[in-house]
């Protein structure tokens, strides 16, 4: 009998006030509540209108819901903020793989170059690979 009255009171507490009553019944050993009046034996508890909201937890509510949404705003901000980093920071990763790509490219055909030389244009060939060993170290020392 005491859960019932414990879940009809929160039930009461929980809905939002109604002009009116809730109406305990007796039927033989059952009891129930409604919202009608009962066609048999019962008791009419009125609803009191719930008390106004205090102002000073209305206001601290409202900063509160004001703090939550700056935040959001500066969550998504800080996001969007790391998807463009990431992005750039991608295409200069491509842009440091291509030329290192081209780099070691130029010094293939250095060496292709050099392989074919006879003479003074070996002395050239030479100098043209060492020197293109030395920029691909410099740009790409992996």
């Amino acid at each position: 009998m005491l859960r019932l009255c414990i879940i009809a009171a929160a039930g009461v507490l929980c809905q939002p006030p109604a002009a009116g009553a809730i109406y305990k019944c007796h039927e033989g050993a059952r009891v129930s509540y409604g919202d009608r009046p009962c066609t048999g034996a019962g008791a009419a508890f009125p609803v009191r209108a719930a008390p106004a909201p205090d102002p000073d937890t209305q206001a601290r509510l409202e900063r509160a819901r004001d703090a939550v949404r700056e935040r959001e705003k500066l969550r998504a901000a800080h996001a969007l903020r790391e998807e463009r980093d990431a992005a750039r920071a991608e295409r200069a990763a491509l842009a440091v793989h291509k030329r290192c790509a081209k780099l070691r490219l130029q010094r293939r055909w250095s060496e292709e170059d050099l392989a074919r030389s006879r003479g003074e244009a070996q002395q050239a060939a030479r100098l043209k690979l060492r020197r293109q060993v030395e920029a691909l170290a410099l740009e790409c020392p992996a």
